[in-house]
């Protein structure tokens, strides 16, 4: 297995373990704090979460395969295309089930969006990191 494939899966790993523990927290808080029903807010945010970060890590890998120096192009063009994509989302949710629903859709779908934004960040950011030193 290469360096590439083993960090591929670390991402996921962690993309899934992310996932597992955000959803428990937001239900701890659901029942905690006798908040309205979430769960299909949390389902969007979970599907919406993972097939970003799926497909995000799987072009990642096809990109650092054939074109490394494209990299940087790649890491601007995820963050802009996530952000599109996750206003299309929230309107889908808003057309879906109206504007009196919207605030539990747009407080949960934004805690996994910004964890997993920072996730993104931090992981890359330290892939970059230790190929710069490897390459010296």
């Amino acid at each position: 297995m290469t360096e590439i494939d083993r960090l591929c899966r670390r991402y996921l790993f962690q993309a899934y373990l992310i996932a597992v523990v955000l959803t428990l927290l937001v239900m701890g808080g659901e029942a905690v704090f006798h908040w309205q029903s979430l769960r299909a807010p949390i389902t969007v945010s979970v599907v919406f979460s993972l097939v970003i970060e799926t497909a995000d890590i799987l072009i990642w890998r096809l990109v650092n395969r054939r074109s490394p120096d494209g990299l940087t192009t790649f890491y601007s063009a995820v963050s802009g295309f996530r952000m599109l994509l996750a206003l299309a989302a929230l309107f889908g949710c808003y057309l879906a089930v109206g504007r009196a629903a919207m605030g539990a859709y747009v407080a949960v779908f934004m805690t996994y969006y910004v964890v997993y934004l920072s996730h993104h960040a931090i992981f890359f950011s330290r892939v970059s990191n230790n190929r710069d030193k490897l390459s010296k």
